[in-house]
């Protein structure tokens, strides 16, 4: 049985099937108890007002054992004794009037059993008992009552069948209900398995079947948007690749054959461009060994302020030269981080390089940082020309270019933003971006602090931002 339909359909069969039969069960034992009670009570009601009319009638209870018979209904003896009455009639005196093999007439009885008797009142005074010791009536395969209690059962096997049909009707709807979403899923990862990334499939709830095909959307999505990605990363690499290299073989070519004369200008174009392909291998080698999670990570303490110090000395001179202002906002006594210099240094100067490459002359860079909770909050905030919204998911990304027509000619492999965050990322922290296009840029990185400050700077409350776009 292979089937999720077929064990669900017979799933639902047999709960039905078992909730028929208990319920025509249960309702036919209690439909039987109940009615015989009933009748019981209504014949014993009955019993009780004959014989008090027997005695006022009669004014003792001689020969009342002849008609008794008929009175409860048992049949007329043929050529002998007849059956044992399922009552007993005391007087009075708590003498048997009318007995049985049990309680035989004559004899006195307890008063414990006189006191599960009916008392039979004539004028207001109780003139005897009637003592039950069974039904007063059994009804015989012929009589009306088995006649009752057969279209009883009737009925109930009737209710029993179509509640199993209603079962069964539910659960092939139920099960084929529940399968297909299952069915659309199998044959989705299917086309995926054969290549075909990026293949949806019909959310039809907000059940768990619902969640698993919305995951598998998004899974599939993001295995496309992977896939398309490195296809682009690896043109992108490609394309990087082969520009310094075809400088390279143009200019050693044209130095072999004696076309061009070897002075240093082509000397130094041939350096730069080697030094071009070594900072591309190596920001390669950096996201490779990030990802694998070996990256070594020489941790110390250090102080916010002197990172930012020293990012700010790196590129200071860039910025004066571009005509563009560089700030420092950082406390001097903010807690220290365990770090690695180098690698943070490396982060602080791809997003200040980053900074400077897209903020116009008589611009501005912040350099901040401040404390919120048990967090180290760093900002590099510039006024440029700012990120598109659809871009900002994305600028993270290995090789990612928001104009893909822009080429990449000032030294750049790309890789920036993505190396920041993996070094990030490997230091137990997180970067994010704000961005208003025409407005400016803010990337925040957020590290674990190492120990608490003594109080939070003024400068920099813990529940707002460092700095405001």
């Amino acid at each position: 049985m292979r089937s999720l339909a077929l064990k669900l359909t017979l799933a639902f069969l047999a709960v039905g099937l078992v909730g028929a039969l208990l319920m025509a069960l249960f309702v036919g034992q209690r439909t039987q108890r109940a009615y015989e009670q009933f009748v019981a009570a209504r014949g014993r009601d009955a019993l009780v007002a004959a014989l008090a009319r027997y005695y006022a009638t009669h004014g003792s209870w001689a020969g009342v054992d002849v008609v008794l018979q008929r009175l409860a209904g048992q049949p007329e003896p043929q050529g002998g004794a007849p059956p044992p009455l399922p009552f007993v009639v005391i007087d009075a005196a708590n003498r048997v009037v009318v007995g049985n093999p049990r309680y035989p007439t004559g004899a006195r009885l307890a008063p414990a059993a006189r006191a599960r008797g009916v008392p039979i009142e004539v004028d207001d005074q109780v003139v005897g008992w009637v003592v039950f010791s069974g039904s007063l009536r059994r009804p015989g395969p012929d009589s009306p009552e088995a006649a009752f209690f057969g279209r009883i059962r009737q009925a109930i096997i009737y209710s029993a069948i179509g509640a199993t049909a209603l079962a069964l009707l539910l659960g092939i709807v139920l099960a084929r209900t529940l399968t297909q979403p299952l069915r659309e899923l199998t044959a989705a990862t299917q086309a995926v398995a054969r290549g075909a990334l990026g293949r949806q499939v019909a959310v039809r709830s907000q059940d768990e079947l619902g969640m698993l095909a919305a995951s598998f959307n998004q899974m599939s999505a993001d295995l496309a948007r992977a896939s398309a990605l490195r296809r682009q990363m690896t043109a992108d690499i490609a394309h990087d690749l082969r520009t310094p290299l075809s400088v390279i073989l143009g200019y050693t070519e044209a130095l072999r054959e004696g076309k061009l004369p070897p002075d240093q200008e082509i000397f130094e174009t041939l350096h730069g461009e080697a030094q071009h392909l070594q900072r591309l291998v190596d920001d390669l080698r950096t996201l490779s060994l990030a990802d694998a999670g070996e990256l070594p990570l020489m941790r110390q303490p250090l102080a916010p302020r002197q990172m930012l110090e020293r990012a700010a000395a790196a590129y200071r001179a860039q910025a004066t030269a571009r005509g563009i202002d560089l700030e420092l906002q950082a406390a001097p006594d903010l807690p220290t981080v365990q770090v690695d210099p180098e690698r943070m240094a490396q982060v602080l100067g791809n997003l200040l390089s980053n900074a400077l490459r897209y903020t116009p002359p008589g611009g501005r860079i912040t350099l901040a940082a401040a404390t919120q909770g048990d967090r180290l909050l760093l900002q590099v905030q510039d006024t440029g020309s700012g990120i598109a919204p659809e871009d900002l998911p994305y600028i993270f990304e290995r090789f990612y270019r928001a104009d893909p027509a822009r080429q990449q000619h000032d030294g750049s492999s790309g890789l920036g933003l993505a190396i920041a965050r993996s070094l990030v990322e490997a230091h137990g922290g997180t970067i994010a971006v704000a961005s208003q296009p025409g407005r400016g840029t803010t990337f925040t990185i957020s590290l674990p602090l190492t120990d608490r400050p003594p109080r939070v700077p003024t400068s920099a409350p813990a529940d707002a931002p460092v700095v405001t776009p």
